[in-house]
Formats: C-alpha cells, sequence, structure tokens
C-alpha cells in the first residue's frame, strides 16, 4: 500500500522479535486483506487493506469514486471482491451471505419502509429473526429510547422529518446487535446544523453501547470530529490511516494534506539532513529549518521535497516584532469568519493562507495592503513523502 505500513493499520501481526516480549494484540472485528475490485476498466478498490478494533470508531474519508462506498459494500456482503481476504470477527466472511454476517448498514436515504410505523420498522429485523414478540417489543422499546424517538413509535414515515429518519434507521439497524455497524454517508442529507448535532450523538450513542462502528463520509469535519481512527482513502488505495489528530497534524502524503483541511505546500531542496536535530531546506521563502524526521533516516542533502504547514500554525505577528524563523511580508486580502480571520500574504513571490483568532490582539490593522511579519515553527513544517 503506498503511504501505509502494517503500524499505522493500527495492528501488527506476528511473532514479536528475539528478546522481546510478546504485545497483546487488541480484539479485531474487521480485518480487509489487499481487497481488490474492478468494474469493467474502472479498478475500484487496488489491494485494500485494514484492521479494525472491536468497539472502534472507524471512518473511511475521501472523495466521490475513492473507493469507500464499494470497501464498505464488500464488508456488508453486497458485493464480493476480484481478490483478497476478510475476516469478521476472526471468522472468513467472503463465503458467508450479507443476511448471516453480524452486521448491519445504515445508508443514506433510510430505506425505512413507507407502510409501517416507527416501532415496526425498528422491530422488522426482529420479526424476520423470529424473536418473540415480549422480547422484540422491550427490545424495540429500549432503541427507541436510546436514540430519543420513543414519542414517534406511533408515526409514519412520511410524518417524519429527516433527522428523525436517520434516527429510526439508526435503530433499525441496533436493534438486531450487530458486531459491527456500517454507516454509509449517514448524515449527508441533512442541514449542517442537524448534521452536526448528529454527529455528536452518534459518537456518545457508540460509546454507551460499544459497537464497532465504521462509518463512510467525504465531509473531513464530520471524520475528525467522530472517529477514535479513520483512514484516508484515494484512487482505491488506502493513503493514510491513524488517529484524526495525527493525520491531520502528520500527513504523508500532498493528497492527505490537501484534502484534510486547508494547508500551504513550499517547494524546497534539503540543504542539510542530519540525523538529530533539524534539517535544512532551501525555498523561495529562503532557507527553512524543518524538525526532523528520525523514520526519514535515509533522506540526503540535495533531494527536492514539499513541505507542508497548515494556515493555523502559520502564526502572524506584530509587524516590529522577531520570532523564530519568522518573514515580512504583505496581507493581499484578509476575510471575516466570525471566530478567525483567513489571510492571503505575500512574502516574495510566494503566497501563504493564515488563520488568526479573533480575540482582538490585532484588531483592524489585519487589512489588505498592511505589512505584517510571520512565523513558521520549525516543528509545524511537514515534509511530505511524495
Amino acid at each position: 500500500m503506498r503511504g501505509v505500513d502494517v503500524a499505522d493499520n493500527a495492528v501488527v501481526r506476528g511473532a514479536a522479535p528475539a528478546g522481546q516480549a510478546r504485545t497483546q494484540l487488541p480484539e479485531l472485528a474487521v480485518e480487509a486483506e489487499d481487497l481488490a475490485r474492478r468494474f469493467g476498466a474502472v479498478e475500484a478498490l487496488a489491494g485494500a487493506s485494514v484492521s479494525i478494533r472491536k468497539g472502534e470508531f472507524f471512518s473511511l474519508l475521501g472523495p466521490s469514486g475513492c473507493g469507500k462506498t464499494t470497501l464498505l459494500r464488500i464488508v456488508a456482503g453486497l458485493d464480493l471482491p476480484d481478490r483478497g481476504s476478510l475476516r469478521l470477527e476472526g471468522q472468513d466472511a467472503l463465503g458467508v451471505p450479507a443476511h448471516l454476517r453480524p452486521v448491519n448498514t445504515v445508508f443514506q436515504s433510510y430505506a425505512l419502509f413507507p407502510h409501517l410505523t416507527v416501532a415496526e420498522n425498528v422491530a422488522f429485523g426482529l420479526r424476520m429473526k423470529r424473536v418473540p414478540a415480549a422480547q422484540r417489543a422491550a427490545r424495540v422499546q429500549r432503541v427507541l429510547d436510546w436514540v430519543e424517538i420513543a414519542g414517534l413509535a406511533p408515526r409514519r414515515p412520511s410524518q417524519l422529518s429527516g433527522g428523525e429518519k436517520q434516527r429510526v434507521a439508526l435503530a433499525r439497524a441496533i436493534v438486531n446487535e450487530p458486531a459491527v455497524l456500517l454507516l454509509d454517508e449517514p448524515l449527508g442529507a441533512l442541514d449542517l446544523k442537524l448534521r452536526r448535532q448528529l454527529q455528536l450523538e452518534l459518537h456518545a450513542l457508540q460509546r454507551r453501547l460499544g459497537i464497532t462502528f465504521v462509518h463512510v463520509t467525504h465531509d473531513q469535519e464530520e471524520a475528525l470530529v467522530m472517529s477514535d481512527r479513520l483512514a484516508v482513502m484515494n484512487a482505491g488505495r488506502l493513503e493514510q490511516v491513524g488517529p484524526p489528530a495525527d493525520v491531520y497534524e502528520q500527513p504523508r502524503t500532498r493528497f492527505v494534506a490537501e484534502f484534510l483541511g486547508a494547508c500551504n505546500l513550499i517547494e524546497g531542496t534539503i540543504a542539510e539532513a542530519p540525523a538529530a536535530g533539524a534539517w535544512l531546506v532551501q525555498t523561495a521563502l529562503g532557507p527553512l529549518r524543518v524538525a526532523a524526521r528520525p523514520e526519514r533516516a535515509a533522506v540526503l542533502p540535495g533531494r527536492r521535497l514539499t513541505l507542508v504547514i497548515r494556515p493555523e500554525k502559520v502564526r502572524v505577528l506584530d509587524v516590529h516584532a522577531h520570532g523564530d524563523q519568522a518573514l515580512a511580508g504583505v496581507i493581499l486580502d484578509a476575510f471575516y469568519l466570525g471566530a478567525e480571520r483567513k489571510l492571503r500574504v505575500r512574502a516574495g513571490n510566494v503566497v501563504l493562507t493564515a488563520s488568526v483568532v479573533n480575540a482582538g490582539e490585532h484588531g483592524s490593522a489585519l487589512r489588505p495592503g498592511a505589512a505584517v511579519r510571520f512565523e513558521l515553527p520549525p516543528s509545524a513544517l511537514v515534509p511530505l513523502e511524495d
């Protein structure tokens, strides 16, 4: 896999090296190995491998067509791969039909039965499994309470709002007590305010239930807010896997850096790359010191590379201030966004974006045409691998 090693997929398999104690591995809910899927000339999955722990909220994040829904459908049993293996709770799953797998799926379209009430929709799966009526009623009531729609039990889908329909779809999935709950962009059809509210509620519900959630989304904020770990997908491959903060703060590739939030890219050439201390990179902004990366020990002087720094890491200073690696520039644009201001700053031939919290520190001085000094901290400059 390009850009992902075994450790980033969160589970290191096999025996411990000689002289080291074996580490207890976390239990796994999903193990996908080298999954490939083609649709004619289109390669939807190109050898995707990922391991998901039990009880984890895991998100597959990427643009349309990256393969995330194809991967979810293979886990659900709604599609089969051309190559690879899939284990659910340690058992081979590719030969198991969808209705016998320990998973349930919540779709963006809700897929509710219009002629059934809310309670009947939620109970449908239990009826198919021939769960006794008394037990069925108790389980339905319990999940309706969990998702806070008990009062809607007698209504039909046509009498519900979009957010209420989504809660019904969620209740119908979790009432079957699946080992893994698959969510295919479940909040995509909701307005922004409701979507943000349900993000927090869904995260809290997952914590309470302890069910493994595998969540597909193209919304970066949604993945960052809700996930224990996330995988950024591109062209059928997993570019990077890890906790949200790690992937955001330390992107490995240009694609991950640009997809997961705003960023500034600075091209340069390594002038010095000691094993310890800071690298020195020659750029159009002049020489920049970059915190050394021990895992990149093979990097040699003369190599071209790209540095990335997030806008909020660019420290805007008073025009007369001095700082570590401070540079002079001119503000091209200043956009007021309520809680912050977004600045476009030109320094020589380079234009950078900076975010400044609106706490009254700079006031009206941050306006187009004003001179400004800004700092690029060595620890905030991340060298990309491509």
